[in-house]
């Protein structure tokens, strides 16, 4: 028997939609329902390895936590990783199928890949009581529409009800709402059942008459006004997300060396803000610690503030480190520094890459035809850019028991990795840690560090993420650049499930669920609750 299916569509990108899927996604989880999420075709430069090592978007996976459900390729069959404006690296059932051009891909390819799409929802439908899809920007897009498979046409392909999100915090929800149902054709219209308002602020009773009026000229109900939620801590994987980031003249102000001498400030850490920046949630686990003040740096002067200076991960690493080399990061990067004054750098993934002495790309894996650059030679490493994507959870431990001169132990680090080449040591040095790939037999040495231990780097995301690992780091670090250890601590891993539960409490409250459940034929008040707990306490 196939899963009932609901779709939350948006009348923009932005709006809401992988979150309320996520909150959605737990709260029908908490009433013993079987359910997975769905994307057919995500864009997006923040992913995350699957258990079998393949590659989705990183809020299908958050989205997979949610429902309490392990997450698959099919989950989201195509994920598009913007390497420029106009092009994409194209990957399939969590592997790489190749570099396309956005015309080449609309026009052509995507009619080839709908059917790997529809099968992938089928063998999700076939082993789950509900399908929640999430759509992709808005539904009404009438110059890409005729090749759109993410939006209606996957509504109609699984039977899906749909919901309609609009985003209030942006001004103009109510022309938003109504446009995009102007814009849909009739039978497209009675599929969507009703429509929400997100992100609200204020007071309600102002919006009422609002939305009074325009659930009469859309014939079509307020599901409910879900309210902003601050501190929300989970994921975010839109790229207009990272704009929304913490700037330095903000984040940084009263924290600076030169502007107080109090060994009590928060750590100043610069995140380089490549054009092509990858899985920017890295750092939010960082930027969620009291003792941290985390921004995002994009001007050589803005380097010379901060105690620690991270290079992330990048989806076009040469191009990113010829921008950092045109910018004058890369020489603010290698200025050398009076040993009381002195600053971390750390890299991850494409990051660790720019700090070797070389990155080969001799196959075109990242451009258009051979190329070699110069990397900033700050670790014994070169890099070979090859075709194959390593895809892998991983788990280990450091090899150094220092880091930036300070004694942080033998600590367990855990992520995963998610990058194309193959890193030599040049010569002899020692690597950062010793992993466990999952999936995979023996061991591999990660990362590099420098002689002076200051500048370090690994191939693992998520590094951050883990409780344990990130006090530890943050024990270290701060002695290390003349602060006082921290005080406090925050307990991101630890209340990652409270989080979530927060955000599905949140959306209960606010959405009428027992009508969505109506529209899926299902009981409105609940069914298979007696399975609850025995799925909560399976392994």
């Amino acid at each position: 028997m196939l899963a009932k299916a609901l779709m939350v569509l948006g009348t923009a990108s932005h709006v809401g939609k992988s979150l309320l899927t996520t909150g959605l996604g737990r709260v029908l989880s908490d009433e013993g329902y079987r359910v997975a999420p769905f994307k057919a075709q995500n864009m997006s430069l923040n992913s995350a390895a699957t258990p079998d090592g393949r590659e989705i978007g990183r809020a299908q996976a958050l989205q997979a936590e949610a429902c309490r459900a392990v997450p698959c390729a099919e989950m989201n069959p195509i994920l598009l990783k913007p390497s420029s404006h106009t092009s994409s690296q194209v990957v399939v059932l969590g592997r790489i199928r190749g570099e396309v051009g956005a015309a080449d891909y609309h026009l052509k390819r995507v009619e080839d890949l709908f059917p790997v799409v529809v099968e992938s929802y089928r063998k999700l439908a076939a082993q789950n009581d509900i399908v929640i899809l999430e759509g992709a920007g808005s539904p009404a897009e009438i110059n890409l529409k005729a090749n759109d498979i993410v939006n209606l046409r996957m509504a109609e392909a699984a039977d899906a009800a749909c919901l309609l999100v609009g985003d209030i915090d942006r001004g103009g929800v109510f022309a938003s709402l109504l446009g995009t149902l102007e814009l849909v054709e009739p039978a497209e219209r009675d599929r969507i059942r009703g429509f929400v308002i997100n992100k609200f602020r204020g007071d309600l009773n102002l919006l009422r008459p609002g939305v009074r009026m325009i659930a009469e000229r859309l014939a079509k109900p307020c599901l409910g006004v879900v309210s902003f939620l601050a501190d929300l801590g989970l994921d975010e994987e839109d790229g207009v997300a990272l704009e929304d980031r913490r700037r330095t003249a903000n984040i940084w102000r009263g924290h600076r060396r030169a502007e107080t001498p109090s060994v009590e400030r928060r750590l100043c850490i610069g995140v380089i803000a490549l054009p092509h920046l990858a899985n920017f949630t890295d750092f939010d686990a960082l930027a969620a610690e009291p003792a941290v003040a985390l921004a995002y740096v994009e001007r050589p002067d803005e380097v010379y503030d901060a105690d620690l200076i991270i290079l992330p991960g990048s989806k076009q690493t040469l191009d990113d480190l010829n921008w950092l080399q045109q910018t004058g990061l890369a020489s603010a990067l290698l200025k050398r520094q009076p040993v009381p004054v002195r600053r971390g750098l750390i890299g991850i993934c494409g990051g660790l890459q720019m700090l070797g002495m070389e990155i080969d790309d001799p196959w075109g894996v990242e451009n258009q035809g051979p190329k070699c650059s110069d990397g900033l030679r700050l670790l014994p490493i070169r890099t070979i850019l090859r075709a194959d994507k390593v895809t892998r959870r991983v788990e280990g431990r450091l090899k150094q028991a220092k880091l930036f001169g300070q004694d942080l132990g033998q600590q367990v680090v855990k992520g995963y990795e998610i990058h194309v080449g193959e890193t030599k040591y040049e010569r002899e040095s020692d690597a950062l840690a010793e992993l466990t790939r999952e999936g995979l037999e023996g061991k591999t040495l990660d990362g590099a560090i420098s002689e002076d231990g200051l500048v370090w780097g690994t191939y693992v995301h998520g590094l951050f993420d883990d409780d344990t690992f990130r006090h530890a780091f943050l024990r270290a670090v701060r002695p290390a650049f003349g602060l006082a250890p921290p005080t406090y601590f925050a307990s991101v891993s630890a209340r990652r499930e409270q989080r979530l539960d927060r955000w599905a409490a949140h959306v209960r409250q606010a959405l009428d669920v027992d009508q969505i459940k109506k529209w899926l034929g299902l009981n409105a008040h609940g069914h298979m609750k007696e399975t609850l707990a025995y799925r909560r306490n399976s392994p």
